[in-house]
């Protein structure tokens, strides 16, 4: 789905904010914050569902990892956490957005037959990739306030940054997603 489509505009949009201060006006926080999620995943995965799955996919395993790295303050090992975070992000972006140019530079330049691989480029993968990463940094320096599951996948899946960014830091998204819901 693009921006300047008809499907956002006349439909799409509108229904994703009147459904989200329509909530909020109610006192509905929470099924507002699930709503513009719901409403997050349908921008992602209406063009194909390999970048919805990607995207589910990368925002388990990194709130998992980031939960691992919580715990493992107590014994000293929340380096180990970070690096495994830091390394998975990487290969995963490797895989689906480098490994071609990587694997055809090699052919090119040394005679090699590495095969090229025929993946969908999912949706916004780069920038939910290095927001992941920044707030498993920003978690394991303790700059990430307090939240639940819902709000970390809000932030991943914020629609109207999913494919252009900015980066915001999590600490920075949340009081903002929570003003909006006081609004």
């Amino acid at each position: 789905m693009y921006f300047n489509s008809y499907i956002f505009i006349l439909l799409f949009f509108p229904l994703a904010v009147a459904g989200y201060f329509v909530l909020n006006a109610f006192k509905k926080e929470k099924l507002a914050t699930v709503y513009l999620i719901g409403m997050s995943l349908w921008f992602c995965g209406y063009q194909n569902l390999i970048s919805l799955s990607v995207l589910l996919i990368s925002i388990v395993v990194n709130y998992g990892i980031r939960t691992a790295m919580t715990r493992a303050k107590e014994n000293g090992s929340e380096k180990i956490w970070l690096i495994a975070g830091i390394s998975v992000n990487i290969a995963v972006l490797f895989c689906f957005k480098y490994y071609n140019f990587f694997a055809g530079n090699v052919n090119t330049l040394l005679g090699a037959e590495l095969s090229l691989w025929q993946l969908i480029l999912p949706l916004g993968i780069s920038f939910y990739t290095f927001l992941q990463l920044s707030y498993l940094i920003d978690s394991y320096r303790g700059e990430c306030p307090e939240h639940s599951f819902m709000e970390y996948v809000a932030y991943v899946s914020f629609f109207p940054k999913l494919i252009q960014g900015p980066i915001v830091g999590f600490s920075e998204f949340l009081p903002q997603m929570q003003s909006a819901a006081r609004s």
